[in-house]
């Protein structure tokens, strides 16, 4: 979802002063090209929270 906020702001579809957190660091430091990979990513069958070993 970060990578899906911070390529609209790259695209001008949001302002860059919305963004927070991860999202904004996103903007700063990756490509079009590469926000667009990871907004495309599905999420459907991922864990939502990566489960601790014992």
């Amino acid at each position: 979802m970060a990578a899906g906020a911070a390529l609209a702001a790259k695209r001008g579809k949001r302002s860059k002063g919305s963004l927070k957190g991860a999202s904004k660091q996103m903007a700063k430091s990756m490509s079009e090209k590469q926000l667009r990979d990871f907004a495309k990513t599905k999420r459907k069958k991922l864990p939502s929270k990566k489960s601790r070993k014992k």
